[in-house]
């Protein structure tokens, strides 16, 4: 039997999740599945509860809008009049790509960021298979500045990203600093 010193814990508790553990993974998982959730109920809620195709545009506050956009090209409407099965192979074999890199992760934001990303990617192509376009709602606005509509995947995606090059800036200030 194993003390609690043994352990590295210096007590009772529980350790804290090692990178590269299993719980990283799980917690990868848990965030993919978490960011496909609210996607697909926000949209659901967009189309069926607010019935934003038949309003297009509501504004919620000064600076947001619910505007509805049926996106059949990727990120900033580029690469469209490709077709979405192509979209579809392309989004499938990253998420199978993101997979290996979740199970193989040693590091907690890496595991994060996949998650973020493959929620994301597998929202869109839900989309996709069942709409023939993405569902973009969100659009934000100051002034005479404006965004481009987006949904909860795409922040999912851009956030998973975002960490990913943020853990990668961190890995490379480690190894530098020994």
């Amino acid at each position: 039997m194993r003390s609690a010193r043994a352990e590295g814990t210096g007590s009772g508790a529980s350790p804290a999740p090692v990178p590269g553990s299993p719980r990283w993974r799980l917690v990868g998982l848990v965030t993919a599945l978490a960011v496909l959730f609210v996607d697909q109920a926000s949209k659901a809620w967009i189309l069926y509860g607010l019935n934003l195709p038949a309003r297009g545009t509501m504004d919620v506050m000064p600076c947001l809008s619910f505007t509805m956009v049926w996106n059949h090209a990727v990120t900033f409407g580029m690469f469209g009049g490709h077709g979405r099965w192509l979209f579809i192979a392309i989004s499938l074999l990253a998420v199978l790509g993101l997979l290996v890199v979740l199970l193989r992760s040693r590091r907690r934001l890496v595991s994060l960021a996949c998650g973020g990303i493959i929620g994301g990617a597998i929202g869109n192509v839900i989309d996709r298979l069942h709409y023939g376009a993405v569902v973009d709602f969100l659009h934000f606005h100051v002034g005479g500045w404006s965004w481009y509509v987006f949904n909860i995947a795409d922040s999912g995606i851009v956030c998973g990203v975002g960490l990913w090059l943020l853990d990668s800036f961190l890995a490379e200030r480690r190894s530098r600093n020994g």
